[in-house]
């Protein structure tokens, strides 16, 4: 099926459908540090048009929620954080366990509270940081925590049956929504991927770049930026 056909399901009923977009890579550009990514001010403003024409749009993010908020700039979409976790009542149980094991690793860290990330993006030697992020994985493991590698990132997480398609779900439920897009461009994101079987209607939007798994790849729309991305969010 053709992308304006697969779209054409979401503009038909825009009162039962769902934007849900991830906001690193996909909304904003990807930057060597995390705290200077922004959300264009065109995509800002298709973002508020969108807002007042669907159901529910909202930011899934592995960010903090208000960090989200912060770098998309809009108040009136939905912001969940942290891949989901802070939408679950037994995460906040993990903060001194994931802190303490923050404190045993000689990398700097991003403490978002509920997970760490640990960049390399910038690493002079990103081989050598790989291979010791590597370890680092594996000692998180042997911690009782969960490691995941993402695009030039280490993430470590409690051992939660949580992740962004548990968020995506929870989002949707009771909004009476039965069509949605999703949009990532990482591997936390095929997890929302897959929650869209459950609905009468599901598009998977892909953000590839060559630090895409091949899931993404896989999505039904495929775009190459955020900037192509805006492009099909102004066909909605």
């Amino acid at each position: 099926m053709e992308p304006d056909e697969l779209l054409g399901r979401l503009r038909d009923e825009p009162r039962r459908a769902a934007i849900l977009l991830d906001v690193d890579g996909v909304l904003a550009p990807i930057v060597d540090r995390p705290e200077d990514a922004r959300v264009p001010d065109e995509t800002r403003g298709e973002l508020r048009r969108l807002a007042d024409a669907y159901a529910l749009v909202a930011c899934v993010s592995g960010r903090t929620g208000s960090d989200a908020c912060r770098i998309v700039g809009l108040d009136e979409l939905v912001y969940v954080g942290e891949h989901g976790l802070e939408l679950d009542p037994e995460a906040p149980q993990w903060r001194e366990r994931i802190r303490a094991f923050a404190e045993t690793v000689a990398w700097p860290v991003e403490d978002k509270g509920l997970t760490l990330s640990f960049h390399y993006r910038t690493a002079e030697d990103p081989e050598a940081a790989e291979a010791y992020l590597l370890e680092t994985a594996e000692r998180a493991r042997n911690a009782g925590l969960v490691p995941r590698f993402g695009r030039m990132v280490l993430e470590v997480r409690p051992p939660l049956e949580t992740n962004k398609g548990t968020a995506v779900r929870a989002l949707l439920g009771g909004r009476g929504v039965t069509r949605a897009l999703y949009a990532g461009d990482d591997s936390t994101d095929l997890d929302a991927f897959r929650a869209l079987d459950d609905l009468e209607w599901g598009i998977r939007v892909g953000v590839v770049s060559d630090e895409s798994p091949r899931g993404i790849a896989e999505a039904d729309i495929v775009v190459g930026s955020p900037a192509e991305l805006l492009e099909l969010l102004r066909t909605l």
